[in-house]
């Protein structure tokens, strides 16, 4: 089966992991890292540290990048002022919604438009709702999934400045490394705002997401949420050892982000022109298609056929899409010409 439902990663390790794996001291198993006794958290945080340039104290590390969210929603929408509301984008991951559920939160939309082929935040609409719900968390998604849109890091700062120091504003960036190389706002808006946690992680850039091994960013100032995030006994031995070894690859996944990049034109240029369908801008590792929902069940059946697993949206307002994660090449072609034949029936 080709699995190309989930944003997985269908390209191999970097020759650094693969190295690094077959190089682990497995008696490093036998022991809990003594690093926390430094007061650090992790060889992977100090790492971080000196790779985007940020006090370690800073630094939030957690088994893939949905366990620091899951930390972060749970954590102040349980806080003692009782307030449990909690703001994320209308067509986003189901999960947001569900790990504030696990807490009894209460969850609204704020709006996204859709504008030629992309989709786009509205802002003024986002701080009106801000302004009348006054919302415990603000949860932002750039880029989104599965509309694929993003902020910059200048709209991400104009957006904070108007964000009360109440509200924790949560920045999930999944697949922000496919957007660009430049890290350097972090640390500024860490470190300008109170009320920040930016979250990352190695699952989709870096290809690993069976590792789960998330890391995040926050303010100074939500030094509580920190050590309630930390964990005491350290971090999974063979995973902190794996995450820097990707870290140090930058330069193989650039090379496998370019790859993607000319998958996504070939989806633009041949799925684009189809008669009802559209193929939205992405910046991430998937590709959003709308597509005629009269031909859904022959679109599974095919996918089927070939042994090929793609994500048919059910969500109202976007259940005449496709989400489609960018494969090899060759699983692409797979995938534009089953989509062609069905087309052109």
């Amino acid at each position: 089966m080709n699995y190309l439902d989930r944003n997985e990663f269908n390209y191999a390790p970097s020759q650094e992991v693969v190295e690094a794996l077959k190089n682990f001291d497995i008696n490093k198993l036998c022991f809990y890292t003594r690093i926390y006794d430094e007061g650090k958290k992790s060889i992977l945080s100090v790492y971080l540290s000196g790779l985007y340039e940020i006090d370690e104290q800073q630094v939030l590390l957690g088994y893939g990048g949905e366990d620091i969210l899951k930390q972060a929603v749970h954590y102040f929408l349980t806080e003692e002022d009782g307030n449990k509301t909690m703001l994320i984008p209308k067509f986003s991951w189901w999960y947001y919604k569900s790990i504030a559920d696990e807490v009894n939160g209460h969850t609204l939309e704020y709006p996204l438009y859709e504008e030629g082929n992309t989709f786009k935040y509205d802002i003024d609409a986002l701080l009106a709702m801000v302004r009348a719900e006054n919302p415990k968390i603000l949860l932002i998604a750039s880029p989104n999934n599965p509309t694929g849109n993003g902020l910059t890091p200048e709209k991400l700062d104009a957006l904070l400045a108007d964000i009360p120091a109440a509200t924790t504003v949560v920045v999930d960036e999944a697949y922000a490394s496919f957007v660009s190389t430049d890290t350097n706002y972090i640390k500024v808006l860490v470190n300008k705002y109170p009320n920040l946690i930016i979250s990352r992680t190695l699952s989709k850039f870096y290809g690993l997401p069976g590792l789960r091994m998330g890391f995040g960013f926050m303010s100074k100032e939500l030094t509580r949420f920190s050590k309630y995030s930390n964990k005491y006994l350290g971090y999974n031995r063979i995973s902190e050892d794996l995450a820097i070894a990707a870290l140090k690859s930058d330069a193989h996944y650039r090379d496998i982000a370019r790859l993607m990049n000319e998958s996504r034109a070939c989806y633009e240029a041949e799925i684009g022109v189809l008669p009802g369908f559209k193929v939205y801008k992405s910046v991430a590792n998937f590709i959003l298609i709308k597509y005629p929902i009269a031909l859904k069940e022959a679109l599974q059946k095919a996918f089927a056929e070939e042994d090929y697993k793609v994500k048919f949206m059910n969500e109202p307002g976007i259940d005449e899409h496709l989400r489609i994660t960018l494969g090899r090449p060759e699983q692409n072609r797979i995938v534009i010409d089953t989509i062609k034949k069905i087309a052109a029936q």
